[in-house]
């Protein structure tokens, strides 16, 4: 289980939206202003990488806001 996970995570570095979202998230004073930064920079980057020629990639643009929200609930709970 563990493997088909970091599989999973390595694809499309799917672990770094997930980070970039983390610390995003931990930036922020709440919950609201977490999700809406992680929700700005994951329609940026996705933005980005379809301006490129790439396809918009909605697993990567979800993992970014969940990676920003559980920053603020860790950042919450500290």
């Amino acid at each position: 289980m563990k493997k088909r996970i970091m599989k999973w995570l390595s694809e499309s570095n799917r672990w770094k939206h997930l980070a970039g979202g983390f610390v995003l998230g931990m930036a922020n004073s709440g919950l609201y202003g977490a999700a809406l930064t992680s929700l700005t920079a994951a329609s940026c980057l996705e933005y980005k990488d379809k301006a490129w020629g790439g396809k918009w990639d909605w697993t990567d643009w979800t993992l970014t806001i969940v990676g920003g929200v559980l920053g603020a609930a860790i950042r919450t709970l500290i």
